[in-house]
């Protein structure tokens, strides 16, 4: 396919989370192309400072621009959250005015007073997603009555980007986030995983709630709003080819990455390495 004609929707991420929201868009927008471009060599960037996240993150949106992309997703709550403002405002006017980046922060903020009675939220994230305070910016954008409680998962991830997410340790780990964001507020009623690793845990996390708590996981809500976007924005969507493929590079080995990518995509892999 010739690099003119093929306009792929880029998907990143700094590693492999952002693949959960793939699977969902991919699901509700099968005709249109994807990139997806992981990170691995560099994550994870939870713990990373908000310049070296920014620096990373643009680095990677320019690469996946130079591929013929006019739509970038940040499928990576710690990018979308250290970077995405950024970008859109200072990069973009100069680097490219017609083309966009989105985020998975919004989507999710736009709709999880709908789903709360109490007006007690709460969001499970990364230490970085958490400490940026973007979830509570951006939820009281939508609802200023909204309660929002926050709780870091440090250990979430490492734990289910080595396959131990079945393990003990894991349920341990799970149990005692969950506990500490439920005794900040027992009336919290809908909580938001901030994060695109923890769909792999989404059930254990649900054990450890009340029946009546709402978990609300970013992959679906993520692809219903850019299918919406999309149709919002047609000289957008105009510029993305449709012939319902999927591509795969990540900055790590590839063998590496196909492995666990499998995992989190929910079916098999091929994926090819990239040096920016």
């Amino acid at each position: 396919m010739e690099k003119s004609k093929y306009q792929p929707i880029g998907v990143f991420d700094s590693g492999f989370g952002g693949l959960t929201v793939l699977r969902e868009i991919v699901k509700e927008l099968p005709e249109y192309d994807f990139l997806y471009l992981g990170d691995n060599a560099r994550a994870p960037y939870g713990s990373r400072s908000f310049e070296t996240v920014y620096e990373y993150t643009l680095q990677c949106v320019k690469h996946l621009f130079d591929q013929g992309c006019h739509l970038v997703i940040l499928a990576c709550n710690t990018a979308s959250a250290k970077a995405l403002r950024t970008i859109q405002q200072k990069d973009l006017p100069q680097l490219a005015p017609h083309k966009r980046v989105l985020g998975v922060i919004r989507p999710t903020t736009e709709i999880v007073g709908n789903y709360s009675k109490s007006r007690h939220v709460g969001v499970l994230g990364t230490s970085g997603t958490v400490s940026s305070g973007s979830y509570l910016v951006e939820i009281n954008k939508f609802f200023p009555d909204l309660k929002v409680y926050q709780q870091a998962c440090p250990m979430l991830v490492p734990l289910i980007e080595n396959n131990e997410f079945e393990s003990e340790g894991a349920d341990f780990f799970i149990k005692e986030y969950v506990d500490l964001l439920m005794k900040q507020q027992k009336d919290i009623d809908a909580i938001i995983l901030g994060c695109t690793h923890y769909p792999l845990i989404e059930e254990k996390i649900k054990k450890r709630l009340p029946l009546h708590v709402q978990l609300l996981s970013q992959g679906g809500i993520v692809a219903k709003g850019l299918k919406e976007y999309l149709q919002r924005h047609p000289e957008i969507e105009k510029e993305c080819s449709k012939q319902a493929t999927v591509s795969f590079y990540t900055t790590d080995f590839s063998e590496t990455f196909n492995k666990s990518a499998s995992l989190f995509y929910g079916k098999e892999v091929k994926s090819t390495q990239v040096y920016l």
